[in-house]
Protein backbone atom coordinates (compact mmCIF):
# COMPACT_ATOMS: atom_id res chain seq x y z
CA UNK A 1 0.00 0.00 0.00
CA UNK A 2 1.13 3.64 -1.01
CA UNK A 3 -0.91 7.03 -0.74
CA UNK A 4 0.11 9.58 -3.19
CA UNK A 5 -0.32 13.51 -3.03
CA UNK A 6 0.25 15.96 -6.12
CA UNK A 7 0.85 19.32 -5.59
CA UNK A 8 2.31 21.93 -8.15
CA UNK A 9 -0.70 22.76 -10.46
CA UNK A 10 -2.35 25.66 -11.39
CA UNK A 11 -2.87 28.38 -14.02
CA UNK A 12 -0.33 29.12 -16.51
CA UNK A 13 -0.15 31.26 -19.88
CA UNK A 14 0.16 29.00 -23.12
CA UNK A 15 4.28 28.83 -23.34
CA UNK A 16 4.86 28.45 -19.10
CA UNK A 17 6.38 26.30 -17.66
CA UNK A 18 5.08 24.15 -14.23
CA UNK A 19 6.77 21.11 -11.71
CA UNK A 20 4.20 19.04 -10.92
CA UNK A 21 5.28 16.69 -7.43
CA UNK A 22 3.76 13.46 -6.11
CA UNK A 23 4.46 12.82 -2.56
CA UNK A 24 4.39 9.08 -1.65
CA UNK A 25 3.89 7.29 2.00
CA UNK A 26 3.85 3.79 3.28
CA UNK A 27 5.96 0.86 1.16
CA UNK A 28 8.90 1.77 0.48
CA UNK A 29 8.32 4.11 -2.91
CA UNK A 30 11.74 2.78 -4.86
CA UNK A 31 9.79 -0.57 -5.24
CA UNK A 32 7.23 1.39 -6.95
CA UNK A 33 7.85 1.85 -10.78
CA UNK A 34 6.19 5.64 -11.24
CA UNK A 35 3.22 7.09 -13.86
CA UNK A 36 1.94 10.64 -14.69
CA UNK A 37 -1.45 10.60 -16.56
CA UNK A 38 -3.69 13.11 -17.16
CA UNK A 39 -7.66 13.55 -18.04
CA UNK A 40 -9.07 16.97 -19.60
CA UNK A 41 -13.33 17.18 -19.47
CA UNK A 42 -15.06 15.25 -21.77
CA UNK A 43 -11.79 13.12 -22.20
CA UNK A 44 -10.51 9.35 -21.29
CA UNK A 45 -8.00 9.73 -19.55
CA UNK A 46 -4.05 9.51 -21.25
CA UNK A 47 -0.49 8.16 -20.15
CA UNK A 48 1.62 10.99 -19.92
CA UNK A 49 4.77 9.71 -18.64
CA UNK A 50 6.57 7.23 -16.42
CA UNK A 51 9.74 6.13 -14.68
CA UNK A 52 11.44 2.95 -13.65
CA UNK A 53 11.81 1.68 -9.94
CA UNK A 54 15.76 2.84 -10.86
CA UNK A 55 15.25 6.14 -12.52
CA UNK A 56 17.39 4.67 -15.58
CA UNK A 57 14.54 4.25 -17.82
CA UNK A 58 11.67 6.43 -18.80
CA UNK A 59 8.91 7.22 -21.52
CA UNK A 60 6.84 10.05 -22.80
CA UNK A 61 3.83 10.44 -24.50
CA UNK A 62 4.48 11.81 -28.12
CA UNK A 63 2.35 14.74 -27.58
CA UNK A 64 5.05 16.23 -24.56
CA UNK A 65 8.28 14.35 -26.10
CA UNK A 66 10.43 17.40 -25.68
CA UNK A 67 8.43 19.54 -23.25
CA UNK A 68 7.62 17.51 -20.13
CA UNK A 69 10.33 15.40 -18.33
CA UNK A 70 9.28 13.01 -15.22
CA UNK A 71 12.57 12.11 -12.47
CA UNK A 72 12.36 10.75 -9.04
CA UNK A 73 14.41 11.44 -6.04
CA UNK A 74 13.71 7.90 -4.21
CA UNK A 75 15.70 9.53 -0.68
CA UNK A 76 13.01 12.51 -0.60
CA UNK A 77 9.95 9.77 -2.02
CA UNK A 78 8.96 12.14 -4.33
CA UNK A 79 8.05 11.59 -8.48
CA UNK A 80 8.54 15.22 -10.62
CA UNK A 81 7.20 16.33 -13.43
CA UNK A 82 8.62 18.97 -15.17
CA UNK A 83 6.28 20.50 -17.77
CA UNK A 84 7.65 23.05 -20.57
CA UNK A 85 5.96 25.28 -23.30
CA UNK A 86 2.75 24.17 -22.11
CA UNK A 87 -0.01 24.05 -24.79
CA UNK A 88 -3.40 25.24 -24.42
CA UNK A 89 -4.48 20.92 -24.40
CA UNK A 90 -2.22 20.81 -21.65
CA UNK A 91 -4.95 21.63 -19.64
CA UNK A 92 -6.38 18.56 -17.34
CA UNK A 93 -6.25 16.83 -13.94
CA UNK A 94 -2.89 15.32 -13.68
CA UNK A 95 -2.37 12.36 -11.70
CA UNK A 96 0.60 10.50 -10.45
CA UNK A 97 0.20 6.75 -10.18
CA UNK A 98 2.61 3.73 -9.02
CA UNK A 99 3.03 0.31 -10.23
CA UNK A 100 4.31 -2.93 -8.60
CA UNK A 101 5.48 -3.47 -11.94
CA UNK A 102 9.47 -4.97 -11.33
CA UNK A 103 11.35 -4.19 -14.23
CA UNK A 104 10.93 -0.96 -16.85
CA UNK A 105 8.07 0.83 -17.25
CA UNK A 106 4.41 0.77 -18.24
CA UNK A 107 1.81 2.70 -20.29
CA UNK A 108 -1.27 1.01 -19.17
CA UNK A 109 -2.92 2.84 -16.62
CA UNK A 110 -4.44 -1.31 -15.30
CA UNK A 111 -0.97 -2.24 -14.38
CA UNK A 112 -0.79 0.69 -12.09
CA UNK A 113 -1.55 0.31 -8.50
CA UNK A 114 -2.10 3.16 -6.69
CA UNK A 115 -3.46 6.08 -7.56
CA UNK A 116 -3.28 10.54 -6.22
CA UNK A 117 -6.45 12.41 -6.11
CA UNK A 118 -4.95 14.48 -8.66
CA UNK A 119 -3.98 18.21 -9.51
CA UNK A 120 -5.56 20.67 -11.88
CA UNK A 121 -3.73 22.08 -14.52
CA UNK A 122 -4.89 25.14 -16.51
CA UNK A 123 -2.92 26.66 -19.49
CA UNK A 124 -4.50 29.73 -21.02
CA UNK A 125 -3.98 31.35 -24.54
Amino acid sequence: QVHLVESGGGLVQAGGSLRLSCAASGRTFSSYAMGWFRQAPGKEREFVAAISRSGLTTYDADSVKGRFTISRDNAKNTVYLRMNSLKPEDTAVYYCAASLREFGVTTQGREYNYWGQGTQVTVSS
